[in-house]
């Protein structure tokens, strides 16, 4: 990520508690310190557990949650789209709507309305 000029810092995993020096995942969620979290469960990971609690963790303190990785890849080439010296401002689903035109929708606008 760093490669990529992505900003990260390495956390502790929620069950590695005080024995580790860094700071952990589940507390940084809680305070605000984390903006996303990014966490792609898999058939092979060890770490049920502590996958798990972030996830929870997220979706209850509002924290936008990332599990699939295409997804991810979607995610990631959108930002590198956009201008960066401009920032994004999110809206709702709803928002997007109402402001595409009807050349722009990919479906009938009375469709699901």
């Amino acid at each position: 990520m760093e490669k990529n000029q992505v900003p990260c810092t390495v956390v502790a995993y929620p069950t590695e508690g005080s024995t580790s020096s860094a700071p952990n995942a589940i507390d940084l969620i809680k305070n605000g310190d984390i903006g996303m979290v990014i966490n792609i469960p898999t058939y092979e990971s060890k770490r049920l557990e502590d996958n798990y609690q972030m996830r929870r963790t997220a979706v209850d303190f509002g924290v936008p949650l990332l599990t699939n990785v295409n997804l991810v890849k979607v995610f990631a080439d959108a930002v590198q789209e956009h201008d960066r010296d401009q920032g994004l401002e999110p809206k709702t689903l709803f928002e997007h709507y109402q402001a595409e035109s009807a050349a722009d929708a990919w479906s009938d606008p009375t469709e699901f309305h």
